[in-house]
């Protein structure tokens, strides 16, 4: 199933949803650092990482609704979607928690703001082999003519090409 909205032949939320995951998981490393060092700028490295990751999460979803939308209802498409949607959703709000315990102590934050980011994070790897599982095993968001030889998405729609106009080679 193709997706609904695509940028030069290819999913947005697709290429949307690498911004939040790679921040977001990038805020974990900087607060471990914070909590294996004195690194203050750490603390405000990872604050500034989970603003940038909510503000990319909010970007991507409407996008992966749009493609939930699209997939037929009664399908285990259907409901791994919802799962990765709900799931991502939790994680967002997670994050979203952490970065408001932080105000005020951003170079310090307090435990709890640790504790509610790595729950985010360990929950967001689920959800990425969830949408995983859409892409490849579902074939979300693929088009039902990829193959290995096909044309450029730049080139219009992934159509089969006509074989028999090709030269044969010997």
């Amino acid at each position: 199933m193709e997706s609904r909205v695509k940028l030069l032949g290819h999913p947005v939320h697709q290429m949307l949803i690498v911004f939040p995951l790679g921040l977001l998981g990038t805020s974990v490393v900087f607060d471990v650092i914070r909590l294996a060092s004195d690194a203050g700028y750490a603390g405000t490295v990872a604050f500034a990482l989970i603003a940038s990751g909510i503000v990319g999460g909010l970007l991507a979803a409407p996008f992966g609704v749009v493609d939930w939308l699209a997939i037929p209802a009664g399908t285990r498409a259907r409901s791994i979607g919802a799962l990765h949607g709900a799931g991502n959703v939790v994680v967002l709000v997670l994050f979203a928690v952490s970065l408001w315990l932080r105000r005020g102590q951003i170079e310090q934050p307090p435990a709890a703001a640790w504790l509610v980011s790595f729950c985010g994070a360990a929950i967001s790897l689920v959800t990425a082999w969830l949408g995983g599982e859409l892409v490849d095993r579902l074939g979300i968001g693929v088009s039902p003519h990829a193959h290995v030889d096909a044309r450029s998405s730049l080139d219009g729609p992934a159509e089969p090409r006509d074989r028999s106009a090709q030269p044969r080679s010997a």
